[in-house]
């Protein structure tokens, strides 16, 4: 008797992952592809906002489930993370193969870039061969007939053996045929009959004494020839999943291992070993997907990619990709400061309005000072403070950046910095998750998912807190402007600030770099892995889909964050700025004992303590200074950087003051949603609490040895 779903106890869906069905006869559809071929645009257009997300069991990969519905079917579109193959190195890769094989789909829709189709093959080559319900779709065809390629679709559909369509995923109506052929593959109108990959002829003689065995077992739940050719393989990591999926007592059958054992053995005999095999599986992959695109794909090799190869010789030199780099950095933070004054003031100014609404209203509900000082002038102007200073830096950088992103040029920085990390024995992905940083670091610490190698993964999280994050900003372009720049404002300034900023961040990097290195040479030895980096094509970038996703998916979520964690930081700051110990406050008390040791430091005990108190949110440390230099009882903020700099000059504040500041600004410990996103990913206490004390115990070393140089010059 062979296995069935209600012989092993199988439900609709047994990849781990909780399938939402609005109704019982949903069909579930898998979208898989590589990155960057439209994915996640198809799933948007054919779902709406009709979606939810969450993360995989186990796994720290997010995933989408989004409803759609034609006149014959509902479905439930779940879009997996993007992957080049099934042979799994990462997280995400592991997680969509285990969804392909194992999640009892009704369909799987891979789609394809219709500009490097041949590259894409790879993936529905491995697809057909598990599932037979596969529907390509081949995406991006206006940009295949702007760079002059031609795609015989009805050809490449009886190579494959399965039904391929092409579309635009920007425009929703494109992807109308896509769900008409999703529903003759469902209602068993189109029956497809995958194309069946020949291995060498060694190999297909193995899978053949392992297939009549299996088909016998597994009883239609799986491939019978894929499982053979994966037993062969012996991939521990699938082998556990089939093994969870099928029983652990399926592969010790008696027959079922001794088989397996003559098939490898017959393996060995040829002279193919495991590491030969995989090869093997690989090569015959790829020369069957050049084999299928030859009859079906053309372009004109003088103009195809020619555009974009010209823009790389000059994005991506040795000679003008760095330079270009920097200026688009420099760019973008003089485009967030200036674009950030206005919309802050007038958040600020709303916010500050209803405080003193909430104020006439504890007033005339008579209530407590007390309560009104702990509640309003301490939990909620610090909450008030906190968003009206982040919100909209971030509502405006992350845009920026993702624009960046859809355009095309992040992939092409990874390229420039590969080389740089390698020496450091690191992964070149690192820079796309240290860019991330700059907006949220606990946005880049999620995006260090994208490094495969555990090693290499630590080694990103642990020095991602070395690029400021548009939490520090403030503080920094503050301090910038008073001491170096001027306070009189107008475009030279707000350049020569952002010119400066980005200094600052090179020196950040440059410490990201050395701090990286010093790693990877003591607590976190290796050799730096390979990794495939795709330089996709340039494309016009969607802004209104950029603009909702980024706001919608970084800002907000940061911010949210942020707000959980400030509130109860606002009121121990109000009770440590109130509560009065024989004449003083508790905050100048703590702010008088570090004194001494913040002078070594070229600050002073306030400065140290704000950095304290702002553990939760990097926001509060300007007013907490300023709000000790003036003995008042809640956080406060000046007219203008002038008045500003002149309290703070009033306290022994220096250019050596200035700069230091600035420098345990850079290197300090992460703030507390950084460090709840460290704990969440690495899932460890240790690494948590690395990852405070390394930027510290930098921050601080650098700090006293600055001090104690430029005093010598005085």
């Amino acid at each position: 008797m062979g296995l069935t779903n209600s012989s092993i106890g199988i439900n609709a869906i047994d990849s781990g992952l909780v399938i939402k069905k609005r109704a019982s006869n949903d069909k579930v559809i898998a979208l898989a592809g590589n990155p960057n071929v439209g994915k996640s645009t198809v799933f948007n257009s054919l779902t709406g906002m009709n979606q939810h997300t969450g993360n995989w069991p186990g796994k720290t990969v997010a995933n989408a489930q989004g409803y759609c519905a034609t006149k014959d079917h509902t479905y439930v579109m779940v879009d997996i993370p993007g992957t080049y193959s099934l042979m799994a190195h990462s997280a995400e890769e592991e997680v969509a193969r285990n969804f392909i094989c194992f999640g009892a789909l009704d369909a799987v829709v891979v789609l394809c870039d219709a500009t490097c189709l041949e590259r894409n093959l790879n993936l529905v080559l491995q697809t057909i061969e598990i599932s037979p319900n596969v529907v390509v779709c081949v995406n991006l065809m206006d940009e295949a007939k702007r760079k002059n390629i031609k795609i015989n679709l009805s050809a490449l559909s009886k190579n494959l053996g399965v039904p391929v369509v092409g579309t635009v995923a920007r425009k929703k109506k494109s992807l109308a045929h896509l769900m008409s052929t999703l529903d003759q593959v469902i209602d068993g109108t189109i029956q497809p009959k995958p194309l069946a990959i020949r291995y060498p002829e060694d190999i297909e003689r193995a899978i053949g004494f392992l297939q009549p065995l299996l088909e016998q077992r597994v009883g239609g739940l799986l491939n019978s020839r894929w499982l053979s050719l994966k037993l062969l393989d012996q991939d521990k990591s699938l082998i556990e999943e089939i093994s969870s999926y099928l029983g652990p007592e399926f592969l010790q059958e008696p027959e079922i291992a001794s088989a397996l054992t003559q098939a490898i053995g017959q393996l060995q005999q040829a002279g193919i070993s495991r590491e030969q095999l995989k090869d093997a599986i690989v090569s015959t992959l790829v020369t069957t997907a050049e084999r299928l695109c030859v009859d079906t794909v053309t372009y004109e090799k003088e103009t195809y990619n020619a555009f974009d190869r010209k823009i790389d010789r000059i994005l991506t030199s040795k000679r003008t990709g760095y330079p270009i780099m920097i200026l688009l950095l420099a760019v973008v933070f003089w485009i967030t400061i200036t674009g950030a004054n206005y919309p802050s003031q007038l958040l600020s100014d709303g916010l500050f309005w209803i405080q003193d609404r909430l104020t006439d209203l504890f007033h005339y509900l008579n209530a407590p000072e007390w309560l009104h000082g702990l509640l309003v002038l301490g939990m909620y102007r610090v909450l008030a403070w906190v968003v009206s200073v982040m919100l909209p830096p971030m509502a405006i950088f992350f845009p920026l950046f993702t624009i960046l992103e859809d355009a095309g040029y992040l992939p092409r920085i990874a390229y420039n910095l590969d080389k740089p990390f390698k020496r450091c024995c690191a992964c070149g992905k690192q820079a796309l998750t240290m860019c991330m940083g700059f907006g949220c670091n606990a946005a880049g610490i999620v995006g260090c998912r994208i490094i495969d190698s555990p090693r290499e993964r630590l080694l990103a999280i642990l020095t991602n807190n070395f690029v400021p994050c548009n939490g520090r900003f403030p503080t920094l372009i503050a301090i910038l402007t008073m001491f170096f720049v001027g306070v009189t404002g107008g475009i030279f300034s707000s350049l020569l600030s952002a010119l400066l900023l980005t200094a600052a961040i090179l020196l950040g990097i440059f410490v990201t770099f050395a701090v990286t290195k010093l790693l990877s040479k003591t607590l976190l030895k290796g050799v730096p892995s390979s990794f495939t980096l795709e330089l996709p094509p340039y494309r016009k970038p969607q802004f209104a889909r950029v603009i909702v996703s980024s706001i919608f998916d970084r800002t907000l979520f940061v911010l949210g964050r942020a707000i959980i964690i400030a509130a109860p930081a606002g009121v121990v700051i109000w009770l440590m700025a109130n509560i009065m110990v024989d004449g003083a406050t508790l905050l100048n008390l703590c702010a008088g004992f570090l004194d001494p040791f913040a002078q070594l430091m070229g600050l002073d005990g306030v400065i140290l303590i704000a950095f304290i108190l702002g553990f939760p949110a990097n926001e509060i440390v300007i007013p907490i200074i300023i709000m000790a230099y003036m003995a008042q009882g809640s956080i406060l903020e000046l007219e203008s950087l002038a008045e500003m700099k002149q309290l703070f000059v009033a306290h022994g504040w220096t250019w050596i003051t200035a700069i230091s500041t600035m420098l345990f600004s850079l290197m300090h410990w992460p703030c507390s949603t950084t460090l709840i996103t460290i704990k969440k990913e690495t899932g460890s206490w240790k690494w948590t609490a690395l990852a405070v004390v390394i930027p510290t115990i930098i921050g601080i070393t650098g700090c006293i040895l600055f001090a104690t140089v430029a005093k010598l010059f005085l």
